[in-house]
């Protein structure tokens, strides 16, 4: 059974959704706030968390952004009042595989966990056993054991990240849109925003690229989407 932990300070809303997602196969862990956040992960490593957003003294944002620069890949889908494009844009920014605002069925949540979950099993987010080693300027890229590392340092991907990377860099020189990009790395019946791919972009420019503002192996193709370049080669792409 997978266990998620769920963080709500709804007092009313934790237990009913507990109740539910048992009723789907998931052993719902709870907590008001993120005070034990660092031991219930260590005690009983959940498969995915979710998070409230709006919580007493440590935001979800906040939280979510500590875990990832801390290195913590757990997936992570973002609960909030607020459903704004920019408010979801920012906590895919700070390491939230997902996004789903209040008032909601608790289907969807269901649907998004279960979407979440399946990226470790998709083709292109799983370890690819044939892939082999990819090596472009000072990064090693490993899609079998789904790392990607400098100078023997090993650099935390999430799910989303490790499956976008990995779609490009099995396109090697072939611009993907980023509709296509999405259907590979989420799934075909995905929901998810224009932006999403854009910020996993960003944040992956951030790991890799030197400049981000002129980026050398993840490329934008004006009018279609995003290129993995290994030789640095840019006829028919730029970036701004």
């Amino acid at each position: 059974m997978k266990k998620i932990l769920l963080i709500d300070d709804d007092s009313e809303l934790r237990p009913l959704l507990a109740t539910y997602l048992g009723r789907h196969g998931f052993d719902t862990l709870l907590l008001p706030d993120t005070r034990q956040l660092d031991a219930f992960l260590q005690r009983y490593q959940p498969h995915l968390l979710v998070l409230d957003l709006m919580l007493p003294g440590e935001d979800g944002l906040a939280a979510c952004r500590r875990l990832r620069a801390r290195g913590e890949t757990l997936p992570v889908i973002m609960l909030t009042a607020r459903d704004e494009p920019v408010d979801r844009v920012i906590g895919l920014e700070m390491g939230a595989d997902d996004y789903l605002g209040k008032p909601f069925d608790p289907r969807e949540l269901v649907a998004r966990i279960e979407a979440v979950l399946r990226r470790g099993t998709r083709s292109a987010a799983a370890p690819d056993p044939e892939g082999g080693l990819v090596c472009f300027g000072e990064w090693l890229f490993d899609r079998g054991a789904r790392q990607l590392s400098r100078n023997g340092q090993v650099v935390a991907l999430t799910s989303g990240e490790f499956a976008l990377l990995n779609a490009l860099v099995a396109n090697a020189n072939r611009p993907m849109k980023r509709e296509r990009l999405l259907e590979l790395t989420r799934g075909e019946s995905t929901e998810s925003f224009d932006r999403a791919i854009d910020v996993q972009i960003h944040r992956l420019r951030r790991l890799i690229e030197v400049d981000q503002a002129h980026p050398r192996y993840l490329q934008t193709v004006w009018g279609v989407g995003y290129v993995f370049v290994p030789d640095a080669a840019s006829a028919g792409s730029a970036d701004p």
